[in-house]
């Protein structure tokens, strides 16, 4: 069989700058953040309110979040270099990871400890209406944060011909789905304060707050959770959708010259980067000059078909029928 010399055929290209649009979806909630968690902070030493205070600490989380956030989509955004051959997609993950910390650590433990606190010590409720006046005013603003993100991730899942649910769940853009999750569970968490504050001014008791904030604890933790598994995945390494490899290996087949794809391998480096990896058997017949401009041809068919795959190295194998006649294990 014509080998391409003993090197594997190697294909990179550049492709579409991604970030831009994540970047305001998450500058806008981090502005939002800021102004709300100094807002309910006051509110909270002012009213007395366990529940308020554990809302303060969940928009400082809120607040740290998107500012790792932000680094997150800074720093994946370097070209590739000498050092870092396959660029710096993936720190992205890293970042993001550590949001989720910050989300467990700065709101979720906080608001627990804060419940759990009041309903053994008990709490001197004062004047809610300051704390009415900001929740209302911070419902607005995650409101208008929330909206940004979800126009940005519909648009993504039109793009993408996928569902809106399946692309949030799937997405490897965790910085727009920990903004849509985070302002989500906000306005949950600004529902179950006022919920608080109403049952404390209506029963005199502190307990309805205190339960406020351990739910609202409970609903961070559950965030934080969900946002650490998905970047946890892709640090250890998601392929593609299997979809998306059926029509890749489909494509590889078209090519003329390649009799089969043996090994197929993709792995998610970004929200539009992704590395396609095969092992290809190749026409016995095939000239190296015909293997080499198949491999050209494979990659422009797969560029065209998926976008986001930036590099694609194929690497040519004996079929199963050589590797028997060989003496070779038929599995490469």
């Amino acid at each position: 069989m014509a080998r391409a010399g003993t090197a594997k055929a190697v294909h990179e290209a550049p492709g579409p700058a991604d970030g831009g649009e994540s970047t305001v979806t998450v500058i806008v909630a981090a502005l939002a953040n800021l102004g709300i968690a100094l807002a309910k902070a006051v509110a909270g030493v002012i009213s007395g309110s366990s529940a308020m205070l554990s809302e303060a600490a969940h928009s400082v989380a809120d607040t740290v979040t998107e500012v790792l956030l932000l680094a997150s989509l800074k720093r994946s955004a370097r070209p590739a270099d000498e050092d870092h051959p396959l660029g710096h997609g993936p720190e992205r993950y890293i970042w993001a990871l550590l949001a989720a910390v910050a989300t467990f650590v700065g709101g979720a433990v906080f608001s627990l400890y804060d419940g759990i606190h009041t309903l053994v010590e008990g709490e001197e409720l004062g004047d809610p209406l300051v704390s009415y006046v900001v929740l209302a005013v911070a419902f607005l603003l995650e409101g208008y944060s929330l909206r940004t993100g979800l126009r940005q991730a519909r648009g993504e899942a039109r793009r993408f011909k996928v569902p809106f649910g399946r692309y949030l769940r799937r997405t490897p853009d965790t910085a727009v789905k920990a903004v849509v999750l985070e302002d989500t569970a906000a306005l949950a968490g600004l529902v179950l304060a006022a919920g608080g504050l109403l049952g404390g001014q209506l029963t005199g008791s502190g307990v309805w707050d205190g339960a406020a904030s351990l739910c609202i604890g409970a609903l961070l933790l559950y965030v934080a959770w969900v946002l650490g598994r998905s970047n946890a995945e892709f640090l250890i390494g998601r392929p593609l959708p299997r979809g998306v490899r059926d029509r890749i290996r489909a494509e590889l087949l078209a090519v003329e010259h390649i009799e089969a794809v043996m090994e197929l391998t993709t792995l998610v480096q970004g929200p539009r980067e992704a590395l396609v990896a095969a092992k290809i058997d190749f026409r016995d017949v095939a000239t190296a000059a015909q293997i080499e401009w198949a491999c050209e041809q494979a990659e422009q068919r797969l560029r065209e078909t998926v976008p986001a795959v930036r590099r694609v190295y194929l690497d040519p194998t004996p079929g199963f029928a050589q590797r028997r006649s060989e003496g070779l294990n038929p599995w490469p």
